[in-house]
């Protein structure tokens, strides 16, 4: 019913730039914490950056200073700017929302493949 559709992932060189956006629909009542999670080839999934609501952020160390998450509540929309990209971001980014339906959880999306070369 609920469904997080991502898009903007690719190919770029070292030192370029991607913007990831998801958006949010269905049956939706209220959009609390978003954010996103990366997993690597033979790694964890692991925190890249969340968004409250209100709009106050939080960045894995390896990425602050080069990403930017922010959302647009009006559009349910979460969007990931991802600058000087190095090759070890290439991983898969995965969407999440803390989502109030008739319950409230976490959705995740497809994920989109980034890919940095070198």
């Amino acid at each position: 019913q609920v469904q997080l559709v991502e898009s903007g992932g690719g190919l770029v060189q070292a030192g370029g730039s991607l913007r990831l956006s998801c958006a949010a629909s269905g049956s939706i009542f209220s959009i609390n914490d978003m954010g996103w999670y990366r997993q690597a080839p033979g790694n964890q999934r692991e925190l890249v950056a969340t968004i409250t609501r209100g709009g106050s952020t939080n960045y894995a160390d390896s990425v602050k200073g080069r990403f930017t998450i922010s959302r647009d509540n009006a559009k349910n929309t979460v969007y990931l700017q991802m600058n000087s990209l190095k090759p070890e971001d290439t991983a898969v980014y995965y969407c999440n929302a803390d989502i109030g339906t008739n319950y409230r959880r976490h959705y995740w999306g497809q994920g989109t493949q980034v890919t940095v070369s070198s």
